[in-house]
């Protein structure tokens, strides 16, 4: 296992090594859809998952444990967050880490399902607002001072969509505020039957924020390589 690291991440944090199975993908195709996502029957695969005592082992699995871990500390950079956007929920792991930390936090995923167990698991505190929407079509009033978007973009049907979502979603990401990007590289993605993956989408969204700190974490399977970045809206509030 390699982990290569940039910026200022804490480094005691993590073991000199990782003993984690492998986070291989429920199917050959990962790709779903749900107005605008990229289509397939995987819906239905998702849900079936989400079923699951521990959808996609994001609780048992170290890696994912620790790729959540290095999420919050890249999302607490600046200390508590008035008011946080979560896209993607899955079955709420790292919603839980994230919200004691909001004072408000807004959640949407494009699964009912994710939504309902997540609400359940959080046992619904006032403070988190739950949305049913895609990444594409949400749309809000207030601005966010933090947006977590991790191992979402790759689900989107090509480059064009990946755009207008990194688009929209700087939109709603106040001036001077952060967004914390995670994903599985562009040769895993592509592999699992996407159109690309984090470099890509890194790319994307250096043309519209700025980057402040990186993370590559690699384990001992292929599939356990992702990227973490914590961007900047560099637009002045004044």
């Amino acid at each position: 296992m390699k982990l290569r690291f940039a910026g200022t991440i804490l480094r005691e944090m993590l073991p000199d090594r990782w003993h984690m199975t492998a986070f291989a993908p429920t199917s050959n195709d990962r790709s779903i859809k749900v107005d605008g996502l990229k289509t397939h029957d995987n819906y239905q695969l998702l849900n079936r998952e989400l079923a699951a005592d521990d959808p996609w082992r994001l609780d048992g699995n170290p890696f994912e444990r620790k790729r959540h871990a290095q999420m919050l500390l890249l999302s607490l950079a600046q200390g508590p967050i008035a008011n946080a956007l979560e896209v993607g929920c899955a079955a709420g792991a790292f919603t839980e880490k994230l919200a004691p930390h909001c004072q408000r936090l807004t959640v949407i995923d494009v699964v009912p399902e994710a939504i309902d167990r997540t609400r359940r698991r959080m046992n619904k505190p006032a403070h988190i607002s739950w949305v049913v929407s895609d990444v594409q079509q949400f749309s809000s009033e207030e601005l966010f001072d933090l947006i977590v978007v991790a191992e979402v973009l790759y689900y989107l049907g090509d480059i064009a969509e990946m755009r207008m979502a990194g688009g929209n979603l700087l939109r709603m990401l106040a001036p001077g505020g952060h967004l914390v990007f995670g994903s599985a590289r562009d040769a895993n993605c592509q592999r699992w039957g996407h159109v690309t993956g984090a470099e890509t989408v890194i790319a994307i969204l250096t043309e519209m924020l700025v980057e402040v700190e990186r993370l590559e974490l690699q384990g001992d399977s292929d599939n356990e390589d992702c990227l973490l970045v914590r961007f900047r809206n560099p637009v002045s509030s004044s």
